[in-house]
């Protein structure tokens, strides 16, 4: 494994946007997230993420708004 800085390739960036999005839409390139419920989850999300108990992005879905 061989690790790069992403502001090296800054003007390669839309590039990279294009080559990743259509990765992602051929189903080439996979990603993980854990995705929790309320903010009451806050919380434990934080001791998640401290523990590695989480696989890939960790998220906290919010209820929408109310008008």
């Amino acid at each position: 494994m061989r690790g790069f800085l992403t502001f090296d390739y800054a003007d390669r960036f839309d590039e990279a946007v294009a080559q990743l999005s259509a990765w992602l839409r051929e189903g080439r390139l996979h990603y993980r997230e854990d995705i929790l419920e309320g903010l009451g989850e806050a919380p434990g999300a934080i001791a998640r993420l401290y523990s590695g108990q989480n696989q890939g992005k960790l998220l906290i879905r919010l209820p929408a708004a109310k008008d």
